[in-house]
């Protein structure tokens, strides 16, 4: 058997508890025949709780220009698809920061 190193195993690790959260997650909720609606909104409300952990941090530990650019896209967002989000947060990042706010 080959020698695996701890990073190996804390990958496989990883995997595996990836893999059982998602599979336990499906096995639970196949079990309804519909699901309840406080259910559903739990669910509906994860990407937007997982967003802001992604965003909150960045907004508060960078610079101006991240805080900036994380309003600008906020506004957009409202508007305009993502890929024209994208690029108007890349845009806007970029230019801040060339402009000495980062």
């Amino acid at each position: 058997m080959p020698q695996f190193s701890d990073v190996t195993w804390i990958i496989i690790a990883g995997a595996l508890a990836t893999y059982a959260t998602r599979i336990g997650g499906h096995m639970v909720l196949s079990r309804f025949q519909r699901i309840p609606p406080r259910v559903s909104a739990a669910l509906d409300a994860v990407p937007a709780a997982v967003l802001t952990t992604l965003v909150a941090p960045a907004a508060v530990s960078n610079g101006l220009a991240e805080a900036i650019t994380l309003i600008i896209v906020g506004f957009a967002a409202l508007r305009l698809n993502m890929v024209a989000v994208l690029m108007i947060g890349a845009a806007a990042i970029i230019s801040l920061r060339a402009a000495g706010l980062g």
